[in-house]
């Protein structure tokens, strides 16, 4: 109850007023039955909008972070996002993505879209990052289809780190339908999750028109996180002196 309170009373209206999403491609979303919808990742406000623009309730693998933080702020995130019908998904430990597959596959068992990000976690610059298999999977075992979606601009509007949101023009794109049956019960052929993930990947860069990398999102980040490291360190080192 309290999703559709949030989708038609309290958060949707005021999505829809701050971010003024355009829609494109909504009629590829099916109106019944199980799918997947797979999309870019680039904002915290993604989780918000896209259940606030689509007719049909659709739920989230989110983070498990979002569940266990501290203090009175942690418990409210954590009673909002599950009043939200979002589902928390460790992303620790070795377990961590077959827990994710089994939660999603109880989602789409039920009928009901799930939505999901191959990339695994934001964007921290934009661009858009090699997928997960875990979309791959939950595809073949559930036998439903992909629906391709790109957020455009909401990551200028919410890049991460930044709480209150800006105005700027968002746009939600939805392609069309990827058939995966030609590939059922090969679930366990390495080489047949990577090349579902990457055409599920090649459609949304295709809907998005981001900027491609082929690396994890998590590497690129720690990478990126271990050079300011070691260039601030380099720096406490060997200051510099002032110019004259």
């Amino acid at each position: 109850m309290f999703y559709y309170v949030l989708k038609y009373v309290l958060l949707g209206p005021l999505l829809r007023l701050v971010f003024r999403p355009r829609i494109e491609g909504l009629e590829h979303v099916p109106e019944s039955g199980p799918a997947i919808v797979a999309g870019n990742h680039l904002s915290f406000s993604d989780h918000f909008l896209m259940p606030a623009i689509l007719k049909r309730r659709i739920t989230f693998l989110a983070k498990a972070e979002y569940f266990t933080g501290p203090g009175i702020k942690g418990r409210l995130t954590a009673a909002f996002f599950r009043s939200a019908g979002q589902i928390p998904v460790d992303r620790s430990g070795k377990e961590a993505g077959q827990a994710a597959i089994r939660e999603g596959l109880g989602v789409l068992s039920k009928d009901e879209l799930l939505g999901i990000y191959p990339e695994g976690t934001r964007s921290h610059d934009g661009r858009l990052y090699k997928g997960k298999v875990g979309v791959a999977v939950m595809a073949l075992r559930a036998q439903v289809p992909v629906i391709p979606c790109a957020m455009i601009g909401t990551f200028e509007a919410q890049p991460p780190g930044k709480v209150i949101p800006t105005l700027h023009p968002v746009v939600i794109r939805f392609g069309k339908p990827l058939d995966f049956s030609r590939y059922l019960g090969m679930e366990n052929e390495k080489a047949v999750l990577r090349a579902i993930t990457d055409e599920i990947m090649y459609a949304i860069l295709t809907l998005s028109e981001q900027e491609y990398v082929d690396q994890y999102a998590a590497v690129a980040k720690a990478e990126e996180a271990a050079a300011k490291a070691a260039k601030a360190n380099k720096e406490r080192k060997f200051p510099r002196l002032p110019s004259r």
